[in-house]
């Protein structure tokens, strides 16, 4: 596919940093993609370019995957609002206080992160569930959302990708199971967890921003602003219990595991995750329902009305998850991702050529907004590498991971970045300036690591 492939993400990113405003960059991006396939298949360029951008919608929409994480996205807003005007959120803070689990900022950045790690089945879990766990927390020790939203971003995906007992691994694995190699596909995944620098690499940035209570750049401009308000957490009604908040969430983590197993045909790593995380956030969301309305300090209609509210205050983040995958199938068929990786040429130094997989991966990630779609298009061009160079193939496969992780952090397109801001409560474009720095370092180091293995190893 030819360069111009590139122009319709450029394009997004470059309005997301003048304007400010992600659903017209996403909607820029999404029309000039479609304008580029009118020209390119000879059709009418207006009528297909404005009836190609509808129908790239439906088409989205109407995908059964797409379809659930967007209603999960929706749901979402209900069971947040529940548990937030049930006054289960300040209880539950009051008995983690209480009890010395949160008695300072570390032991709060500490139990979130160790929340996020446990639930490493699925990613969009691990970052709902701790940010449902530590949003009243963050606010009572005024600690920014910002913060918030890049410690469970950073560490949901680097978990999943790193432990591989879950849909992440299987769908890796798969991927690398219609190759014939000298190694098993699964020894070279899990040989890959060494080596998957920008990950272990991130983790330990979140780890330390804990440990030191140290934000830098637009985190700590965030965190200074938020020094001169007061600390907001909903109290609800009197007398509330923390059974509130816990009962919702407890019933989110056990119902997934469980869905996982179900869709899997008792295999958790062969679970669906879009499948499993939506049943299981309905489930939850109906728990907490029923506890509020038990309780009778709610009405039905009361009930309907928190609920509604709550999925309404979230509908432009949902747009944005929508716009999001959107532009990801128009530049598939525009070849935005086979473009980039084709810039990995045949004449380099065989020793660039693990850190060059690495920052294409980041590249189309963060130019195309998914790191899943990353790995589909870089593993099959990183395994013919291995098998014609003889190139360390958990190397490898450990470049192109990290490459997709590290792209999809720094990306203001991405839906992991949407879902991150969602569960925090935080700004997306916050989350996105707020969380790049660190990114950013971590992707040098990563870089470095990657050129120091291939010095050694190839």
């Amino acid at each position: 596919m030819a360069w111009y492939s590139i122009l319709p993400p450029l394009i997004a990113i470059a309005v997301v940093f003048w304007r400010k405003e992600v659903i017209i960059a996403l909607i820029l991006a999404l029309v000039s993609s479609e304008f580029l396939l009118a020209l390119h298949g000879q059709q009418s360029l207006v009528a297909g370019t404005f009836v190609g951008s509808i129908e790239r919608v439906i088409e989205v929409a109407t995908s059964a995957g797409n379809s659930r994480i967007l209603i999960f996205s929706i749901v979402i807003g209900a069971l947040l609002a529940y548990i937030r005007e049930s006054g289960g959120v300040a209880a539950t803070v009051n008995m983690l206080l209480n009890r010395g689990v949160a008695k300072s900022k570390r032991q709060v950045g500490l139990l979130t992160m160790f929340t996020g790690t446990a639930v490493f089945i699925e990613s969009n879990m691990s970052v709902l569930t701790s940010g449902i766990v530590a949003r009243g927390l963050f606010d009572k020790f005024k600690m920014s959302r910002a913060r918030l939203a890049y410690i469970i971003d950073s560490t949901s995906a680097p978990v999943c990708i790193l432990i591989l007992l879950n849909g992440w691994g299987a769908y890796v694995l798969g991927l690398l199971s219609n190759y014939e190699l000298e190694q098993s596909a699964v020894s070279i995944l899990w040989g890959s967890v060494a080596f998957n620098f920008y990950a272990i690499i991130a983790l330990l940035i979140v780890l330390y921003t804990i440990v030191f209570d140290k934000v830098h750049g637009p985190m700590r401009a965030a965190e200074q602003e938020l020094k001169h308000h007061t600390a907001e957490i909903s109290s609800g009604p009197s007398a509330t219990k923390s059974r509130y908040m816990l009962i919702p969430l407890l019933t989110l983590i056990v119902s997934m595991i469980g869905f996982m197993f179900w869709t899997g045909n008792g295999v958790l790593a062969n679970g669906s995750g879009s499948k499993s995380v939506l049943y299981a956030t309905i489930l939850a969301s109906t728990v907490a329902y029923l506890l509020l309305l038990s309780g009778k300090r709610f009405s039905h209609h009361e009930l309907m009305d928190v609920g509604f509210k709550g999925m309404g205050e979230l509908l432009p983040l949902v747009s944005i998850v929508l716009l999001s995958l959107t532009l990801g199938a128009s530049l598939k068929e525009l070849g935005t991702g086979t473009f980039v990786a084709s810039l990995v040429g045949d004449y380099l130094p065989i020793y660039l050529i693990v850190p060059v997989l690495f920052i294409t991966g980041a590249i189309m990630s963060f130019t195309t907004g998914t790191s899943w779609g990353t790995f589909a298009i870089l593993i099959p061009i990183g395994v013919p590498l291995i098998q014609a160079l003889g190139l360390p193939p958990s190397l490898v496969l450990g470049a192109i991971l990290s490459g997709g992780i590290f792209g999809d952090h720094c990306s203001p397109i991405s839906d992991t970045s949407a879902v991150s801001a969602l569960a925090s409560g935080c700004d997306l474009l916050t989350h996105v300036k707020t969380q790049l720095p660190y990114a950013l370092v971590g992707g040098v180091l990563a870089i470095i690591c990657f050129f120091i293995a291939s010095l050694i190893m190839i």
